[in-house]
């Protein structure tokens, strides 16, 4: 029986802070050793971190990745374990993404990625390129730094395996899992029995079983020992690497790391089975006439062992049940985790929230206090650095240290409730009562005096003033007067949140927390430069249909039991005055229910549907409940109103990323914001299918004359249909 040890990682790097990395870096390595392994994995890119992005193209960069390897291989950190690191390669003036296979102080062989990920969050394409020679190895001339260390000139580049005495080693580095032919299937017919994946990979709601079915996946056909290393943890940008390395042997998960952690380094061990192997894939006679045609794969020969000798002791790993997280507890901890990785480097002392008592701000609200339940459960458990951060941030001396998640909250987080005289008093109460469950110090900030001041200068400069709509007052002024409320606030929060700490003696500064969500952005339902313009937004990229379901299992699996009645109240703006025959409502304000706002998102940013496009697919899938023109109106409507509204999409708060339709401009919605709102050719399109539809275009006509105004006509189509109101309290024009 040849029996194997291995290790794969999950490291909380840093782009750009090569300490920090290598530090990580030298501490896994460490406990992988510590644990018997002979074999150690690392993500994709942790010498620099993934996310360095244009940094990439600094040829500095590279030097200090090189620098960082030769430190590693200067010391015994390789002796008696194969060490695959990540890290940018230029051969032939060309980069590569590449992972560096190094073993007993020497680099054994270079394996650049041959399929980069070029879509979505990811641009691997602007600075790095493909590796497209499959049929053999080149040499790479090392730099001078590296021969001082090891004596090596060159070392064999490109696409290969390692072959040592007792075992056949290969790489397939992140996206080459998630292509149909990936290397791992040409690879196992050539013999090649343990598979190291160095990954990058994004937490978004509902994506780890599609990447851990990928995984069991990998070596179920063809059997083998699959490792897979993921980045963990927030690395400098709005995406959270999510961790959850694992390791697979014969289709079976045998090993399952965390998903969500504040451990900068987690090593995960599993005693494998070689012969196992072997047996099964012998077991396959598919298998073994293919292996009998494969052409051979270049290889590097290595004569040394790493399987250990048979002992009755040790047992290979068993298959364990796949751990996952429901979407509520994604939003709970993934958050969080982002949160606590930024305010601790970005040298802040807390966090800023204007509470409203609404579903959104609440939501983010609470992930602030599961973040502070975090700390304090993981400075329980002993985690040495997550405590020395906690000590930091919150300014303890004298050996004190958090040890309860509200009174961490009380020195960490400001929640602000500025009220205005459209405030309700339910809403003021119920941003009470959740600051006082979480712990935040709690400020209530009348704003009625600081807008009467702006109206008095406005009179004062024309001679008019302006009134609410139901007091009489244009369209213009309503919506005038409901931004002015909403700007005044955003100042309001940068303020108290620069120069809180220092009426209470603390040094530092806080970050502001925006709390808009992916769909109000998505409809562009804010005032730009509200309080959707923050710091960060850890909320800014989830739905509010999720944010609903996670305020529900908030309200008990964190204690927070107000938000239960957070949820159940209806969302409103409260910018407008409220009468006895008039409360204002998102949904009647918006003309969109929240539930259509998430369809209108994935068809057209998932499923690339144009106005034309979607019309189509919403013939289909409301069909029964909508005709085709009360389709074609909604259609227009969110067109109009997202075009209308994309230009607030460029100064969007960063946000958390957890929704694959998000708007965002700053990286993952490359679309203009200069928009014909419009749209005249699609909506003639549109309008033309309407037509054949129910061939009636009197109706079509009257509907093309208002494609510019409101539609206010209420639908009964049990979809939650909304009629459009004349106002738009977040326009923000």
């Amino acid at each position: 029986m040849r029996l194997l040890k291995v290790a794969t990682c999950s490291l909380n790097q840093w782009a750009m802070d090569f300490d920090c990395n290598l530090r990580n870096i030298k501490e896994s390595i460490l406990r992988a050793k510590a644990e018997g392994a002979t074999i150690r994995l690392g993500p994709e890119l942790e010498v620099t971190g993934y996310g360095c992005e244009d940094h990439f193209l600094e040829p500095d960069t590279e030097t200090h990745a090189w620098e960082c390897l030769k430190d590693i291989l200067s010391g015994d950190w390789t002796e008696g374990i194969l060490c695959s690191i990540g890290m940018p390669v230029t051969q032939g003036g060309v980069r590569y993404n590449c992972q560096v296979f190094c073993l007993n102080k020497q680099i054994l062989m270079i394996r650049p990625k041959m399929s980069l990920a070029n879509e979505g969050n990811y641009r691997e394409l602007r600075w790095f390129s493909a590796w497209k020679h499959k049929d053999h190895l080149m040499e790479l001339q090392l730099p001078n730094n590296i021969f001082e260390a090891s004596s090596q000139k060159t070392v064999p580049f490109g696409y290969g395996y390692i072959q040592l005495l007792d075992i056949a080693v290969a790489a397939e580095i992140c996206e080459e899992l998630f292509i149909p032919d990936g290397p791992r299937v040409e690879l196992a017919f050539s013999g090649i029995e343990v598979f190291m994946n160095a990954s990058g990979s994004h937490h978004q709601l509902r994506k780890l079983d599609l990447r851990l079915d990928k995984i069991k996946n990998a070596t179920l056909d063809c059997g083998g020992v699959y490792m897979y290393s993921n980045q963990q943890g927030c690395d400098g940008s709005r995406l959270y690497y999510d961790g959850c390395s694992c390791i697979a042997v014969n289709g079976d998960v045998v090993a399952q790391g965390s998903q969500f952690s504040l451990k900068d380094v987690e090593v995960l061990t599993a005693q494998v089975d070689l012969d196992a192997v072997v047996s099964y894939r012998g077991s396959k006679s598919s298998f073994r006439e293919r292996a009998s045609n494969q052409p051979s794969v270049s290889s590097v020969t290595v004569p040394y062992k790493l399987c250990q000798s048979f002992s009755s002791q040790t047992i290979p790993s068993s298959p364990i049940k796949i751990r996952y997280h429901s979407p509520e507890e994604e939003i709970a901890f993934g958050p969080s985790c982002w949160l606590w990785d930024y305010v601790r480097r970005s040298g802040a002392s807390g966090y800023l929230l204007p509470l409203s008592g609404g579903a959104d701000s609440s939501s983010v609200a609470a992930i602030v206090g599961c973040m502070c339940q975090l700390v304090v459960k993981e400075i329980e458990n002993g985690n040495e650095q997550v405590k020395a951060d906690a000590v930091r941030v919150g300014h303890y001396t004298n050996g004190e240290f958090p040890t309860d998640s509200k009174e961490f909250a009380k020195r960490i987080f400001y929640t602000v409730y500025m009220g205005s005289e459209n405030s309700s008093e339910a809403t003021k109460f119920r941003a009470k009562v959740l600051a006082d469950e979480i712990g935040s110090w709690h400020l209530y900030v009348p704003i009625d005096g600081v807008i009467s001041a702006f109206l008095s200068l406005f009179q004062t400069l024309t001679g008019k003033r302006p009134h609410y709509k139901v007091d009489g007052g244009s369209d213009t002024e309503n919506l005038g007067l409901q931004n002015i409320q909403a700007r005044v606030r955003m100042v309001l929060a940068f303020m108290l949140a620069s120069l809180m700490p220092w009426v209470q003696n603390k040094t530092g500064f806080f970050l502001v927390l925006g709390s808009s969500n992916v769909d109000e952005a998505l409809r562009g339902y804010l005032t730009k430069y509200d309080c959707s313009s923050a710091d960060i937004n850890p909320i800014g990229s989830i739905s509010k249909q999720d944010l609903r379901a996670f305020l529900r299992w908030a309200a008990v699996h964190l204690g927070y039991s107000s938000l239960a009645d957070i949820e159940a109240a209806p969302p409103t703006a409260e910018l407008e005055p409220i009468r006895s025959n008039y409360n204002q409502l998102d949904e009647v304000d918006m003309g969109m229910t929240y539930e259509e706002l998430s369809v209108y998102g994935r068809l057209r940013k998932i499923f690339r549907c144009g106005p034309v496009s979607m019309y189509q697919n919403l013939c289909h899938k409301w069909s029964g409940m909508l005709t085709p023109s009360e389709v074609a109106a909604k259609v227009k409507h969110f067109f109009k109103y997202y075009s209308i509204n994309r230009h607030k999409m460029t100064v969007l708060t960063p946000s958390y990323h957890a929704e694959s339709y998000s708007p965002e401009d700053n990286r993952f919605d490359l679309r203009q914001f200069l928009y014909n709102s419009r749209w005249p050719y699609q909506f003639r399109k549109i309008d033309e299918l309407v037509s054949q539809d129910v061939g009636n275009k009197a109706s079509i006509t009257e509907v093309s004359r208002q494609e510019n105004a409101e539609i206010a006509s209420e639908h009964g189509s049990g979809l939650g249909v909304v009629a459009a109101g004349s106002g738009n309290p977040k326009a923000g024009v």
